[in-house]
């Protein structure tokens, strides 16, 4: 084969930026036709590292995932692309990612496993949900009553959270920090969608907040208090005096 390590490389950029999932190796050298054409893998492998290269000084970076390598954007222009797109990133709930969490690091393991665990059921929605994203599949079955499934992840997985292996997941107390972040946050977004209270809006200004702190109530005179006499209440209310009762 021929071809330099720069026409390698350029191959190479132009899959994977039309490419909708990472390639791998095999599947870039098969550009080239059968393997009589394609190009050494140490030539493959110095083009990629070029092209790893090229990307330092800009903001996208090539990257090897679970699947293969892909262009992504780095991580510090991410807030800028969330604003342009005005779009809020996927949420899934506690239960799921406590669930996809448990098949993460202690695969293989079986749906009562999980269950045991995290000590209520596993609903078969997080589970079908979970497969549907091709992020679980059945690996096997434990040997025991049942025969129960187990668990593991894919490589989609792996290229979804952008890892190149299971070496690659965080510690699990940030996973836990992260869980109660998220929470707070639903908290905090369902508690932005109540109306405000009208006894919360009737101080308009710094101005009226600065006169209700030079008057508080617990320094305002309270008034004289007097017993009333019945005669006084009948008035005042337009009933009947008992006929055993005096006027004072």
């Amino acid at each position: 084969m021929s071809e330099s390590i720069n026409q390698v490389a350029r191959v190479f950029q132009a899959l994977l930026f039309t490419s909708q999932t990472p390639l791998s190796l095999d599947t870039l050298l098969k550009a080239f036709g059968d393997e009589t054409r394609q190009p050494e893998r140490s030539l493959a492998k110095a083009a990629l590292a070029q092209l790893i290269e090229e990307t330092q000084s800009t903001s996208l970076e090539l990257v090897e995932l679970g699947s293969g390598y892909t262009y992504r954007v780095r991580q510090a222009y991410a807030e800028y692309i969330a604003l342009a797109r005005a779009e809020r990133p996927p949420r899934y709930s506690r239960a799921l990612l406590e669930t996809l969490a448990l098949v993460a690091y202690r695969q293989p393991i079986t749906r009562g496993e999980i269950e045991e665990v995290r000590g209520v059921s596993v609903s078969s929605q997080i589970v079908r949900t979970l497969e549907e994203r091709e992020w679980i599949r059945v690996v096997g079955h434990r040997e025991a009553p049942g025969r129960p499934a187990l668990y593991a992840t894919t490589r989609q997985f792996l290229d979804y959270f952008h890892l190149k292996s299971l070496n690659d997941l965080p510690p699990l107390e940030e996973i836990r920090a992260l869980a109660d972040l998220e929470a707070q946050q639903e908290w905090q977004d369902d508690l932005d969608q109540v109306p405000i209270s009208p006894l919360l809006t009737q101080v308009d200004d710094e101005e009226d907040l600065a006169d209700a702190a030079d008057s508080p109530l617990d320094e305002d005179p309270l008034p004289e208090v007097k017993p009333l006499t019945w005669t006084e209440l009948a008035e005042r209310f337009d009933v009947q005096r008992p006929d055993d009762e005096s006027t004072e």
